[in-house]
């Protein structure tokens, strides 16, 4: 099962310089990632534009740009995407007023049954974690594989699972019923010429399950 690798980028507040911010995702697009959600907390007006900037430099290639919550930038900005927190807007809302082909996917816990929150057949996709230590996380209880594992059970929707992600760990993920995985440090913090690797040895590590 080849599976569907998301990159997350860096949040970083305010107006950072959106160059080497699009350089990385230009790179990560050409290395085979499918999905590259932006996450920056901006000012609506400068986040349409490096929505815009992602769209330009990932122009021919296989991935898609989705907005981190925020619809309005993504409709406005004409992205693929946008991705919604656990508590956010309903998913139908969002599907009756974006174009067709729209994709929405939505950031799900665990309860402590094991059964996840949020799913609904307005999804394309959920994002479960955190399923391991994260840097990006601290002091975030890890939810484990066996969580990630019921959360897959209990919905037809494709789940990634995100948080400490790593190619020795990806095996596990996959065995979970996971159908990709989604990443911040995977892809931040590798050198932007290594990017073609990493992505390489991730799907690799994740087809031998």
């Amino acid at each position: 099962m080849r599976p569907i690798v998301c990159m997350i980028t860096t949040a970083v507040r305010g107006e950072p310089d959106e160059g080497p911010l699009l350089d990385r995702i230009e790179a990560a697009a050409r290395a085979g990632v499918h999905l590259i959600q932006i996450r920056q907390p901006m000012e609506a007006g400068a986040l349409v534009r490096v929505v815009r900037g992602a769209l330009e430099v990932t122009r021919g290639t296989g991935a898609r740009i989705v907005v981190n919550d925020r619809v309005d930038v993504a409709l406005a900005a004409g992205a693929h995407g946008v991705h919604l927190k656990e508590t956010s807007i309903d998913a139908a809302r969002v599907r009756s007023v974006a174009p067709r082909g729209f994709l929405i996917g939505r950031s799900v816990h665990a309860r402590p049954d094991g059964t996840s929150t949020g799913a609904d057949e307005a999804l394309d996709y959920l994002l479960f974690g955190t399923v391991f230590e994260s840097a990006s996380k601290p002091g975030v209880e890890a939810a484990g594989l066996e969580r990630l594992a019921a959360v897959c059970r209990s919905t037809a929707v494709p789940v990634l699972g995100v948080g400490g992600m790593t190619a020795a760990r990806l095996g596990g993920a996959a065995e979970a019923g996971a159908a990709g995985f989604a990443a911040i440090g995977l892809f931040a913090d590798a050198p932007i010429g290594e990017l073609p690797t990493v992505v390489n040895d991730a799907i690799a590590a994740f087809d031998r399950r």
